[in-house]
């Protein structure tokens, strides 16, 4: 929002009294007079799993991205080795032509994982770079913010090697530092599928037991049931007021999703494990899940989420994204949920996130208060990243 002074220079440039170049941000300056160019493109991998991307320009702003860390070494490899080539000398602010480069030039690359995930981590330096060119941040850039703060769930993870007592304590840990919600999460994958039904109703209730009946409650199978066996769970997790059931079959399974969708009240979520607009398109009109979790560092960045969201609301389906990584991947999630997500369902947090060290990379990290996320104010993502720390990390 411009204040009083800006407003009156900008008044002052319009009438000819003052150049442009007075009225812009240094860096929308030099954009307004000069083509800006990209000069380089970084990957960093920190402790094998993360991977950071630096995209550099010739006006000495720099973007910064991430990638998903399912594939960050082949990630960063990608990167350096083939898209950095296809990137440099191309405008930065021209982000969908950068996108659209990269994607059909690197399609055979592996469209179902590292070549969009590689992507996602341009794409949100490239919306970070266009947000400092203009000194704005993301969310105004996407349309404007519905709300300063997104209240974000504790993702607990591991449900199906550890035991139901050790979920309801780390459960109950994460109400009592502030969330208002908690996802008991059981990372099995689709095989074998149904491994321990009996267990995994058990932990749900030893889960709700230790967390009372106010706080918000949502179950990931990760993949792990049969069609058959989804439907009799999602019947019972009702007792516990489960509010959101996640890929409770198999991520190839449509038609299972339907027949869940079909047969249980409890609201069905997926879409982790889609990463373009069309691959979405196909999970809403043949599996039908009440929710649609497109994740930004895994569905090829902010540009494919946009539209991914455009197609959850012709579809009427509620917008709850995927989320797991505490920094930059958070900070993109932020702006774009504070846009596109209308209601206040809680979105993605992973457990113990806000004590990750990742956090030192920045001179202003996210904040984190009574179960919700600021959304940053600053230009771009609104984080300032220390780049001698990053390479530090990235030893």
């Amino acid at each position: 929002m411009l204040d009083r002074r800006q407003f009156l220079k900008r008044s002052l440039c319009a009438a000819g009294a003052l150049a442009l170049a007075d009225v812009l941000p240094p860096f929308a300056a030099h954009a307004a007079e000069h083509t800006l160019k990209i000069t380089a493109v970084e990957p960093y991998v920190l402790k094998g799993s993360k991977c950071f991307v630096l995209v550099r320009t010739d006006a000495g702003v720099t973007g910064i991205g991430e990638v998903s860390p399912m594939n960050a070494p082949a990630a960063a490899h990608l990167i350096a080795n083939e898209f950095a080539a296809l990137l440099i000398g191309m405008n930065p602010l021209d982000i969908e032509r950068c996108w659209e480069r990269v994607f059909y030039r690197t399609y055979k690359q592996g469209v179902m994982g590292l070549q969009p995930e590689a992507l996602a981590g341009i794409d949100i330096a490239l919306w970070d770079i266009l947000g400092k060119v203009t000194g704005l941040p993301i969310s105004q850039l996407l349309g404007g913010k519905r709300r300063d703060w997104v209240r974000v769930y504790a993702s607990i993870g591991g449900g199906a090697q550890s035991t139901p007592e050790k979920m309801a304590e780390r459960a109950e840990k994460a109400v009592a530092e502030g969330f208002t919600a908690v996802k008991v999460r059981m990372d099995y994958g689709p095989i074998p599928p149904d491994a321990n039904v009996k267990k995994d109703l058990e932990t749900l209730a030893a889960v709700r037991s230790a967390i009372g009946d106010g706080i918000d409650l949502g179950y990931d199978v990760n993949n792990g049931y049969s069609a058959h066996t989804a439907i009799r769970v999602g019947k019972e997790i009702e007792a516990f007021n489960v509010i959101h059931y996640e890929e409770p079959v198999a991520q190839t399974d449509y038609a299972g999703y339907a027949q869940v969708v079909e047969a249980v009240d409890v609201p069905v979520a997926a879409g982790e494990h889609e990463y373009t607009r069309w691959q979405f398109r196909d999970l809403i009109e043949q599996a039908n899940p009440d929710i649609v979790q497109p994740d930004l560092v895994k569905c090829a960045g902010i540009s494919e989420a946009v539209k991914i969201a455009a197609l959850a609301s012709a579809h009427h389906k509620l917008l709850c994204p995927h989320q797991t990584q505490p920094t930059i991947g958070q900070a993109a999630n932020l702006h774009y949920t504070a846009v596109f997500v209308t209601n206040d369902m809680a979105q993605e947090l992973a457990e113990g996130a806000m004590h990750s060290d990742l956090h030192t990379l920045f001179t202003n990290p996210l904040e984190f208060k009574d179960g919700r996320l600021k959304v940053p104010e600053g230009p771009g993502l609104g984080l300032d990243l220390d780049e001698a720390r990053l390479k530090e990390l990235a030893g």
